[in-house]
């Protein structure tokens, strides 16, 4: 598979934009099957952006906004435009988008597009990429169960790679791309099969904890009601935590909540997750991701670091795959999550710094920041791989 990557600060004047991008792809080599990976700002008007994109290209294209950028080349860019082609003669893609999802028609409309993505192809899916909204209210789907719903329609049998979209904080602006489609909290899908070997790294940026450890005593997916005697809310308060307003995201998105999940083959698998909002009458909290009841939930710490080791170490592991398969595989996919970059304290440019002059010839990376990672996790007792969502994890994708 070949892949190029293309970038531009320009936002405001899409047609000086889609000139940009497509003179940075000029010489490059279309094969017989191609997609677009397009990550940009939050204030890109995208509908008209793929108006201008669709009438140079027949083929399609898949991403979401994001605060930030990293590229291969240019490293962390703030604002803009970025994509990557993927093309190839040996492998196939196919695109496709569900409407709004809520929590009675998830399932089966993820289904109904995994399946007719499924039907599109004349070989085994050897991959997903996909990107969704997030659950910042009780009432949205989480993370887990997004993931979960299109580990399911797939049999299980390919790994999943993406991510939640983001913004500029504000937990409003995100929206997520697909050919000409826009949703906000639908879930954007795109499938191949053929000669591709996906290879995955997740890392999470948590090392050390507080002292806030409890027994979620009482839990419903990713609403947590009590903590051992008392009310979600009260535990934070007993804490000394912001308990006193409803949308939290902010003031904890710094603060990973770390819990154990179990799964079907009594593995477990340790995961961050963030909390989004709580609900003042029945005191209860709301996490982007699921919280088992009976588990334990405690507090890490994230800090700059960590944040630095972890990417270093996640680069360290994917090169090494790089160099086994003799030079194959140099497109790298990347998902950053958006605490990692608060964490940074201001240096933005210090999980690029872990690649900028290492990457081999020819290497094509991408990556964006989200408001949550979807990756395979290896879990901690059988060292089976798991398609999971997580937060406050650095991911790569080495295709």
């Amino acid at each position: 598979m070949d892949s190029i990557v293309a970038y531009t600060e320009e936002i405001d004047d899409l047609e000086e934009a889609a000139a940009e991008l497509f003179s940075q792809l000029e010489g490059f080599r279309f094969r017989k099957n191609s997609l677009a990976i397009l990550y940009a700002e939050e204030d890109t008007d995208y509908p008209a952006l793929y108006e201008l994109l669709s009438q140079k290209w027949d083929f399609p294209v898949i991403g979401c906004t994001s605060m930030a950028m990293l590229l291969g080349e240019q490293g962390y860019c703030g604002i803009g435009i970025s994509l990557m082609i993927l093309s190839a003669d040996d492998c196939s893609f196919s695109v496709g988008m569900t409407g709004e999802l809520n929590k009675e028609n998830y399932r089966a409309e993820i289904a109904r597009v995994v399946g007719e993505l499924r039907a599109q192809l004349d070989s085994e899916v050897k991959l997903a990429l996909s990107f969704g909204g997030m659950a910042s209210d009780a009432s949205r789907v989480s993370g887990d169960e997004l993931v979960d719903a299109i580990n399911q329609a797939g049999d299980r049998k390919f790994p999943i790679y993406g991510g939640a979209a983001s913004d500029g904080f504000s937990f409003t602006g995100y929206h997520v791309f697909c050919n000409g489609g826009v949703t906000k909290n639908g879930q954007a899908i795109a499938l191949i099969s053929g000669s591709v070997e996906p290879k995955t790294v997740c890392l999470s940026s948590v090392e050390d904890r507080v002292t806030f450890s409890y027994e979620v005593t009482k839990s419903e997916g990713n609403v947590v009601y009590r903590l051992g005697n008392g009310t979600f809310v009260e535990a934070l308060q007993k804490e000394g935590m912001e308990a006193d307003k409803s949308e939290v995201m902010l003031d904890y998105i710094t603060s990973p909540f770390m819990v154990t999940v179990m799964r079907e083959d009594h593995d477990s698998v340790e995961v961050g997750r963030t909390l989004a909002s709580l609900d003042q009458k029945t005191g209860a909290g709301t996490f982007l991701g699921m919280i088992p009841e009976k588990s334990n939930l405690s507090i890490g710490v994230i800090n700059r670091e960590n944040v630095q080791k972890t990417v270093e170490q996640a680069f360290e592991r994917i090169l090494q795959e790089i160099e086994k398969t003799g030079g194959r595989q140099h497109t790298l996919l990347c998902t950053s999550c958006v605490a990692r970059f608060l964490a940074q304290a201001g240096n933005m440019s210090a999980e690029a710094g872990a690649y900028l002059g290492r990457l081999p010839a020819g290497t094509s990376l991408l990556g964006f920041y989200g408001y949550g990672e979807y990756c395979p996790v290896q879990g901690s007792r059988t060292g089976s791989w798991y398609n999971m969502f997580h937060n406050f994890t650095f991911t790569i994708l080495a295709i």
